[in-house]
């Protein structure tokens, strides 16, 4: 089976449980919002999209698609035979989108089982993911097998971004550096398209930004051609959902706020304008330091 079918399936079969605990409304959010919110491409999407039609999940109404029927697992893929590291790759893409989805929260428990199945990967390939987060005090193991989503303070949030900042910040400098040749400037060029039509449409798609958010830090990060700085990438942005999930009454408001703050680092790194592209990422740093630790104290508050 080729890694393309591999991850078709997959999504797939995550598709089907999303629908089936309610998590996709109908009708289906459009073909690119589906793409941001599985990390797929919109060619992939269309293929789900006539599988889940063939089989009687969805209908085809005008230019949208409605569920017909609740789905069951029959209707997707029982077996996987991709090698491990492709199941590493699928089941990362998968933790991030539960999380994007709010499929897990802070405070949870959760079994390597239950996400194995969710994900269609083996649970040894989830108990080594899981494992590299638990060192990082994200998670916890509660038993054999059992895990929980860690809480934070403002303590845990304040090291986290001072680390932050010192990473791409450096990363920065290197991309300012960067030939004119190199391929990240048109992918530079091409995400900051992709922010301007989040951000036309940002009132109904303000869930979509985190996987923009993601590809944001990742290309910035990606300059400093360095393994531990990506693999750092990985933790920072688990956390930074997670914040997503404890406090929503402003989130649309602090996603169209960093959408912008995006759109102006992004220009003045087009520009080659070193000390704007500087000033506007340690504004963007801050700007999201504040909200996590806003948002991990009204958390808190609310506990109590």
């Amino acid at each position: 089976m080729s890694r393309s079918q591999n991850l078709r399936h997959n999504v797939i079969n995550q598709m089907i449980d999303d629908m089936a605990r309610d998590h996709i409304p109908s009708p289906l959010p459009s073909q690119s919002a589906l793409a941001e919110m599985y990390n797929i491409s919109r060619t992939t999407v269309r293929h789900i999209m006539g599988h889940l039609s063939e089989c009687g999940v969805l209908t085809p109404v005008g230019s949208d698609y409605v569920i017909a029927r609740k789905p069951s697992h029959d209707d997707g893929f029982s077996c996987i035979t991709a090698s491990l590291a492709e199941q590493n790759h699928i089941f990362e893409q998968a933790f991030f989108t539960m999380i994007n989805q709010r499929q897990l929260r802070a405070g949870e428990t959760f079994s390597e089982l239950q996400l194995a199945r969710a994900a269609g990967v083996s649970p040894v390939v989830v108990r080594e993911y899981l494992l590299k987060f638990g060192r990082y005090n994200l998670i916890q193991n509660e038993k054999r097998g059992q895990w929980s989503m860690k809480q934070f303070d403002q303590s845990w949030a304040e090291q986290l971004f001072e680390l932050r900042e010192m990473l791409e910040t450096h990363a920065l400098q290197h991309f300012l550096n960067l030939p004119d040749s190199d391929p990240r400037w048109l992918r530079a060029k091409t995400l900051l398209e992709r922010h301007r039509m989040l951000r036309d449409s940002i009132g109904s798609s303000f869930r979509m930004f985190s996987q923009l958010d993601h590809e944001f830090h990742a290309l910035l990060l990606s300059a400093a051609d360095n393994i531990f700085f990506n693999q750092s990438l990985e933790i920072i942005s688990v956390i930074f959902h997670f914040h997503y999930q404890w406090d929503e009454r402003d989130l649309k408001q602090r996603n169209i706020i960093a959408v912008d703050e995006h759109m102006t680092i992004l220009s003045a790194l087009i520009c080659r304008s070193d000390l704007d592209a500087t000033l506007a990422l340690r504004n963007h740093l801050n700007s999201a330091k504040q909200s996590m630790i806003r948002s991990i104290n009204q958390s808190l508050e609310s506990a109590h």
